[in-house]
């Protein structure tokens, strides 16, 4: 009987070979189908490769930050080379798949030169840190100097020979205003004797991690001078950057004084040593921080400014209106003024990619085409992430391109086309529109930023969108105008007027800032989330703002787990510092108990950020349940359905052993920042010197009987592994105790 399988033929081959052609494999036709299905889910959603491009490399970058060591990022790279090469195969013989080929590939090679970039940077630039805190004369070359005038002080960065080490070091260093000559400026020879510290990890987990920065910023140590600063040699740095920078934020606090003059010089040059404290807290609650650190918004009231004065002043000359494209000549002063404006203020992260993003906008205006895209912000990260790699795991950059995202995103909707599009309607009503787009910006732009904020910063301020409303229309279309006028008008000595104007502008700002700041609810502390609930929300931006038509409706799922994810995220019980000295215990009503008064606000507002509780912190030792002595303070809590008994030091007193076995044996925690004896045996965990040393800064979910410790996030990171010995995984003390 004739066989029912129609023969094959071979894409273009002769008929009369199907005899020899067997039919595919049934696997081989689903794996087929299933490439196929993809590829055209692909072409439905609108995929657009440059996007990805850039996220492929900051998730090699990423991966590298969060994988354990170099087996692991060696095993990384060699991955996604074989999915390269499976993503060259697929297909081959037909030229089939040829979008989802070229996606895989690129993508692949991506994410692996992104992890290998960023490992090679670290091994460049990368500078061990001192081996132990340490007084010494230090004699060099001064390379920065920043000036703090609200904090009374001058930073130093400094770099001399370690005569010990036998290599060079590059150190920083805070000098008293009154110790730190103005001939102590860039290029030249210093002398100052100061205390050093290697630069410290995270307090607790989920702290800042300054080693991480200074390890990438080629930092050994940080500290203070003792005494004043010698000049040896004079530099030759009047002509500098930083010294125009100077005396550019020196000329802008001279002409308007106060708090407006303080954030009126770090709009002109980048300066913000003058902004004190209160104004720096209120902004960040109010959420207008991004306002005084120079980014999109700056750069581009500059940019915009210059490109449009430039256009309408090009167009009174007839001569070169009928013979030049205007447009273009507007694009080249736009440019070169953003790039100037870049260098003046310090060329930060946020500020680098302001101006990327902006020249390419004026790129596209001088060539006819959409000026905004996320090809844009696209082709900004990648070039920030080719010169700064480890840029994509800080703050600034996260939050800059997550603003950045989220506007052109919701721009780029088609609900939103269509009410921005022009129509026959009053003026009120044109402007009523705008007002509406305006605080949906900024909702958008607060939804986005507020998952960034909690997880670097733990606290975030909830009428963001509502300030932001007045604050941004006010910086960008009348102080910054307002300052670019006073200072061109000093040239000629008569811009005190428009100073003054400036003056009025910056003090709204600033009462805005302390009004929404002081509105009950206007902050919320949270405890840190997880990397994992961090990570659903990035995708669930990408997603919203990467893909078109319904398959944006998937990105609803990750942002669903994130926030059940983050709302059910528990405080830790007991935070302890990497040293043993700062004891946090929450959960005992609304206060955070603490075993030490600190003598500087540092510990204490990491201990309650980490908590996620406000207010002012309440000495263990006049807590009702704490029993306290000279050398240690018992606390009892109740947690997870039994009590828990804490034993803590208090200071390094010599203690009679026994006594001190028999006061561990009765505690199921015993935490000290002294080198405890093995007579010492608590039913669950000593954490004393020795224990922290290895592993850093303690949080403790005894209902869980769980412990989180600084060593779990480092892994084999040069940072880390530089200044401590290798991590034990943590066991207790005695497995097979329960607490009682």
């Amino acid at each position: 009987m004739a066989s029912s399988v129609a023969p094959i033929v071979p894409f273009g081959g002769d008929p009369d070979d199907a005899a020899v052609q067997q039919p595919p494999w049934p696997k081989a036709r689903r794996l087929s189908s299933l490439w196929d299905a993809a590829e055209e889910w692909l072409d439905r959603a609108g995929f657009d490769r440059a996007p990805w491009l850039a996220i492929a490399l900051a998730g090699g970058v990423v991966a590298w930050f969060a994988l354990p060591g170099p087996i692991a990022w060696l095993g990384a790279i060699g991955a996604c080379l074989l999915l390269a090469l499976a993503g060259a195969g697929l297909g081959a013989r037909r030229d089939e798949h040829l979008h989802l080929r070229r996606a895989i590939i690129a993508l692949a090679l991506l994410i692996a030169v992104g992890l290998a970039w960023v490992w090679l940077r670290s091994a460049i630039v990368g500078a061990d840190p001192i081996e132990r805190p340490a007084v010494t004369w230090i004699e060099g070359r001064l390379l920065e100097r920043e000036n703090q005038p609200a904090e009374a002080r001058v930073r130093l960065t400094i770099a001399y020979r370690d005569a010990e080490a036998g290599f060079a070091r590059k150190v920083r260093v805070n000098v008293p205003l009154k110790n730190a000559p103005a001939e102590a400026v860039e290029d030249s020879l210093v002398r100052v004797r100061a205390r050093l510290m290697p630069p410290g990890p995270p307090m607790v987990p989920g702290a800042y991690d300054f080693a991480r920065t200074a390890w990438f910023q080629g930092l050994s140590a940080t500290g203070g001078a003792i005494g004043p600063v010698t000049v040896i040699e004079p530099g030759a740095a009047d002509g500098s950057l930083a010294a125009i920078q100077r005396a550019l934020s020196a000329h802008v606090r001279a002409q308007l004084g106060g708090s407006a003059g303080a954030i009126a010089a770090a709009f002109a040059s980048g300066d913000r040593g003058g902004i004190s404290s209160a104004d720096e807290d209120a902004m960040r609650d109010a959420g207008l921080t991004h306002l005084l650190s120079i980014s999109g918004l700056h750069v581009s009231a500059v940019i915009a400014c210059v490109y449009f004065l430039a256009l309408r002043l090009l167009a009174l000359w007839p001569w070169l209106t009928l013979r030049v494209r205007l447009p273009l000549i507007a694009a080249a002063c736009g440019a070169g003024a953003g790039i100037a404006y870049t260098l003046l203020t310090g060329a930060e992260v946020p500020t680098v990619r302001s101006c990327v993003g902006s020249l390419l906008v004026l790129g596209a205006l001088a060539l006819g085409r959409e000026p905004l895209s996320l090809r844009m912000v696209a082709a900004a990260a990648f070039l920030v992430m080719l010169v700064w790699p480890e840029a994509v795991v800080s703050p600034g950059f996260q939050m800059s391109f997550a603003a950045v995202i989220a506007i052109v995103a919701l721009h780029e909707a088609a609900p939103v086309r269509a009410f921005l599009a022009p129509r026959e309607e009053s003026f009120a009503i044109r402007i009523g529109r705008r007002g509406v787009m305006l605080l949906l910006t900024g909702v958008a732009i607060e939804l986005a930023l507020m998952p960034i904020v909690l997880f670097h910063f733990h606290r975030a301020g909830f009428y963001g969108a509502i300030a932001n409303v007045v604050a941004i229309p006010l910086v960008t279309f009348v102080t910054m105008p307002l300052i670019g006028l006073a200072l061109l008008l000093d040239v000629l000595g008569v811009g005190e007027p428009v100073w003054t104007a400036v003056g009025a502008s910056l003090d709204l700002m600033l009462d805005i800032a302390h009004f929404t700041a002081a509105q009950p609810g206007a902050v919320k502390l949270m405890p840190q989330m997880s990397a994992l609930t961090f990570a659903l929300f990035v995708i669930r931006e990408l997603w919203l703002a990467l893909w078109h038509g319904r398959q944006r409706l998937y990105g609803l799922l990750p942002i669903v787990c994130a926030v059940v994810m983050l709302v059910s995220t528990p405080a830790p019980d007991v935070l302890v510092s990497g040293d043993g000295r700062n004891v946090g215990v929450a959960g005992e009503g609304d206060r955070l108990l603490m075993l030490r008064e600190g003598r500087s606000d540092f510990a204490r507002d990491n201990l309650m950020e980490l908590a996620g509780i406000g207010g002012e912190p309440v000495v263990i030792e006049d807590w009702p349940g704490a029993q306290c002595s000279a050398d240690f303070c018992n606390l009892t809590l109740q947690r997870g359905g039994r009590d828990w008994h804490l034993l803590m030091s208090r200071n390094r007193s010599r203690i009679e052993e026994r006594a001190l076995a028999a006061a561990c044996e009765r505690a199921d925690v015993v935490i000290s920042d002294r080198w405890l004896p093995a007579s010492c045996r608590p039913r669950w965990l000593k954490a004393d010197r020795s224990f922290l040393e290895e592993r850093g800064g303690l949080a403790l979910y005894l209902a869980d009987e769980r412990v989180t410790a600084v060593a779990d996030s480092q892994g084999a990171h040069p940072w880390w592994i530089a200044s401590r010995p290798e991590p034990r995984p943590f066991r207790s003390v005695i497995p097979a105790q329960q607490p009682r």
